[in-house]
């Protein structure tokens, strides 16, 4: 039995019950210890590192009022629409916990993408939070699960069509794909099955994955201990430390950052209520028009595309045509050429590389473009996973990275925007040439990350974090 840590009589009330609930409840408080008054962040965090807890937040926020609507809404295709509605205009306050519920699935992106935007710029998936990053990535990947699943359930236009064009493309995979599209379906088309298993999904099974991948990213990221702007490690065997064995260039995590994180939030809060009161459905972008009519499956739109954050990947999924495919197969080959004869390498593998890309080429003319589309947007999030080990420079930071691999980062970033941008419009020829150079870009600054994270010759980095109160 744990021994009783004894308090003076003289001790506040405060003192007293906080007392009284550490005796009977120590994990809590050693759980408290560890990974926030006790834990050291670096001191020199900027305002990239608050989007992190601002994810966790919008996730709090989704959780709360998903429970709300959950308690109102009917998953039944014949009832789905008008739940919504009922929701909407009779439920009190329904509205706005439908408009906090989809504004948040919207936010919950923005913040993620920043969040993985400074991990890509600051070098955070490098040794040792390689674990780190992957769980992270694990969390987005089983995100767009949670978001295309809850996208059906209002069962309006756009929600019916989108899941429609998505769960066909399953049927694209080579043998399996059609029984592949029919388990997801429930049915021969989308209908009340895919409505039921896309709510069961929806409310319970994909969140408690997403739970447990949230706790692990946080577990592990605190057994390593955070990145910084600079690359430099605060809790490295060589780095400096007081006397009681705390890193000098860290601060507790609580209440510096606690602090930090709280004046965030408040504007992130601001922003968000902002347009939850006055543009909640952001013209068309978080709630698309066509999806205030009831779905219709004898009625197909004009236009079929999936909201803003899943715009990018179908931009690349569009990319690929039956022209296009030989481009792939160009670069298939050149890949291999170029390994054969630029990297020394036994024989054996070489014809090993030789014989991948010949069989790689015969597969890529045999099966249809359709699948590989399915491919490629399923390899532009996968690929994320591999960022650890693409990554070859010997520093960490952009900081002190050679100066045109920002301008590198900058372009890549407005090529996902622009991808982003194409997703969303009509398809049309100039549309179809500039995501299929976007997507050979993406696909290229990952690929290609070995090379030229190489090239140029980096800065000094400091062996201390920089770091000015203010």
């Amino acid at each position: 039995m744990a021994t009783f840590k004894e308090i003076s009589p003289n001790a506040s009330a405060g003192e007293k019950v906080t007392n009284w609930f550490e005796n009977r409840f120590p994990t809590a408080f050693d759980a408290y210890r560890v990974h926030l008054s006790e834990y050291y962040a670096p001191k020199n965090f900027n305002f990239w590192y608050v989007f992190g807890g601002l994810a966790l937040t919008v996730l709090v926020i989704q959780i709360v009022t998903g429970i709300f609507l959950v308690m109102h809404y009917k998953p039944d295709a014949a009832l789905a629409f008008g739940s919504v509605e009922y929701i909407m205009r009779d439920v009190p306050w329904g509205w706005l916990v439908r408009y906090m519920h989809s504004t948040g699935a919207s936010a919950f992106f923005v913040v993620v993408y920043l969040h993985m935007f400074r991990g890509l710029i600051y070098g955070s998936y490098r040794k040792p939070r390689e674990l780190v990053w992957v769980f992270g990535c694990a969390i987005f990947l089983v995100l767009m699960a949670e978001a295309f699943m809850g996208y059906l359930l209002p069962w309006g236009q756009m929600s019916y069509w989108g899941a429609q064009v998505i769960v066909n493309l399953f049927a694209a995979v080579p043998l399996v794909g059609p029984d592949l599209a029919l388990l997801i379906r429930g049915d021969f088309v989308v209908g009340d099955a895919t409505l039921n298993r896309f709510f069961a999904f929806h409310v319970i099974a994909v969140p408690l994955v997403l739970l447990g991948l949230v706790v692990a990213h946080l577990l592990a990221l605190h057994d390593v201990g955070s990145n910084n702007p600079d690359g430099v490690e605060i809790k490295g065997p060589n780095a400096p430390r007081d006397a009681a064995g705390h890193p000098l260039d860290g601060v507790p995590f609580h209440p510096y950052y606690t602090v930090h994180d709280i004046f965030a939030l408040s504007v992130f809060l601001m922003i968000f209520t902002a347009i939850i009161f006055f543009a909640p459905e952001m013209g068309g972008y978080f709630l698309e028009y066509n999806n205030f009519i009831p779905a219709d499956p004898l009625k197909t739109p004009a236009h079929i595309a999936p909201v803003w954050y899943f715009t990018p990947f179908y931009s690349m999924l569009r990319a690929i045509t039956s022209e296009f495919m030989y481009v792939l197969i160009a670069c298939v080959l050149a890949a291999a050429a170029f390994s054969i004869f630029k990297f020394k390498m036994p024989a054996i593998f070489k014809g090993a590389l030789a014989g991948a890309a010949v069989v790689s080429t015969v597969l890529m003319l045999s099966i249809d473009a359709k699948f590989w589309g399915v491919v490629v947007m399923g390899g532009a999030v996968i690929i994320l996973f591999f960022l650890p080990w693409l990554d070859y420079s010997p520093v960490k930071s952009i900081r002190y990275r050679p100066g045109w691999h920002k301008y590198l980062y900058g372009v890549f970033v407005i090529n996902f925007v622009v991808l982003a941008y194409l997703g969303v419009q009509a398809p049309s020829p100039a549309g179809e040439r500039v995501s299929q150079v976007g997507t050979l870009f993406y696909f290229g600054f990952f690929l290609l990350m070995p090379w030229w994270s190489t090239v140029g010759e980096p800065k000094q980095v400091p062996a201390r974090v920089n770091f000015s109160a203010h």
